[in-house]
């Protein structure tokens, strides 16, 4: 029972609240008036920092888009070379397929945890730029963008692409049993 609590802990995606962000984001010691005696140059600076934030969000986002891409093109070679190759039914014993199943089930595994981490990852990203967004004078992500998508909780809504992708290497890897399966019976 303990096991399937601390699974269930570990499995589950959650992000700190803004409340829990905020008062750690914005850097006591400067102010407007402190910030070289300009409330301009601090604007501009919130601004800037504000870029440079979003753009690395996008950079995580292409990231996770090419990690995405690499396993599905590994995966889709696999399951073609195999039905390439599967002409026949093999005559080796197919205990043999133990060890690449399990490096096919171990890159499938490893492909879901590098997409978790990666939605982790945008999540805290997106929460700290709606923070930012904050101290700017509009707020197209945070308060327009995110609310008329329903923040995620409405699938007619917005249905996120993080929830879909992570089903992916989990059918990969359930494909790999059955077929694993089907060759020990046949």
């Amino acid at each position: 029972m303990r096991f399937w609590s601390s699974a269930g802990r570990y499995l589950k995606t959650t992000v700190a609240s803004p409340d829990e962000i905020r008062p750690s984001l914005w850097t006591s010691a400067i102010s407007d008036q402190s910030y070289t005696g300009s409330e301009e140059k601090y604007r501009n600076a919130i601004l800037e920092q504000y870029k440079i934030y979003v753009e690395m969000a996008d950079r995580i986002s292409a990231r996770r888009s090419l990690a995405n891409s690499f396993f599905l093109t590994l995966n889709t070679l696999v399951l073609a070379t195999v039905g390439v190759f599967w002409k026949d039914q093999p005559s080796a014993n197919p205990l043999y397929l133990l060890i690449p199943l399990s490096a096919l089930l171990i890159q499938c595994a490893a492909w879901f945890w590098i997409l978790r981490f990666y939605r982790q990852l945008n999540s805290a990203k997106y929460t700290v730029i709606g923070l930012l967004e904050e101290g700017l004078p509009a707020s197209p992500y945070w308060s327009a963008e995110w609310r008329a998508l329903g923040e995620g909780r409405n699938p007619s809504r917005y249905w996120p692409l993080s929830h879909m992708e992570q089903w992916i290497p989990i059918m990969f890897a359930l494909v790999y049993g059955a077929a694993f399966a089907i060759a020990l019976v046949a």
